[in-house]
């Protein structure tokens, strides 16, 4: 099986288990954090909702540079409630699956880089960037969760059973 297959299908399998964390984000707590070096609900929600875009522009960019001169090009906009951020992590789904359906393993054998202020980061293929992509999604969405249910907000299912959702995810 090619990796752009298999990439296909966990990025399936993430967003199902994301859009159900999405979901349940509450309006009105955008600014609330767990504690002072916490990222506030809000910044931390947008953040799991427009992962999944990494993955196009690492497949179809050489480099993203997260602090360039004059300003990031990458969509900022505010999203302000449950279904803003389902619709743009939906739209970042598809760009990430257009994106895989049209690469191809060797490009993804190809190096791939992360800069902040031209600054280089982070260098690797770009196999190793979408599968770390995937793995810092489930890192700050299990961050989310978090802030669900200390914000007494039902935490859904992601990889099995939750205190309030008990299907098998």
């Amino acid at each position: 099986m090619k990796m752009t297959e298999l990439f296909r299908a966990q990025l399936d399998q993430e967003a199902d288990r994301t859009r159900r964390a999405l979901d349940r984000v509450p309006e009105g707590h955008d600014d609330w954090k767990p504690h002072d070096k916490s990222m506030p609900f809000g910044r931390l929600a947008m953040l799991v909702a427009r992962m999944p875009s990494w993955l196009a522009l690492i497949i179809n960019r050489d480099e993203l540079d997260l602090n360039p001169p004059g300003g990031s090009n990458i969509d900022q906009r505010p999203l302000r409630n449950s279904r803003e951020l389902v619709q743009a992590m939906d739209e970042g789904v598809t760009q990430a699956r257009d994106a895989l359906a049209k690469t191809t393993d060797e490009q993804l054998m190809k190096p791939w880089r992360l800069l902040v202020a031209g600054r280089v980061v982070s260098e690797q293929p770009r196999h190793v960037a979408v599968r770390d992509t995937f793995t810092h999604l489930a890192h700050h969405r299990g961050q989310l969760t978090v802030y669900l249910r200390l914000n007494d907000v039902p935490v859904p299912a992601i990889y099995g059973p939750s205190a309030d959702d008990q299907r098998f995810a």
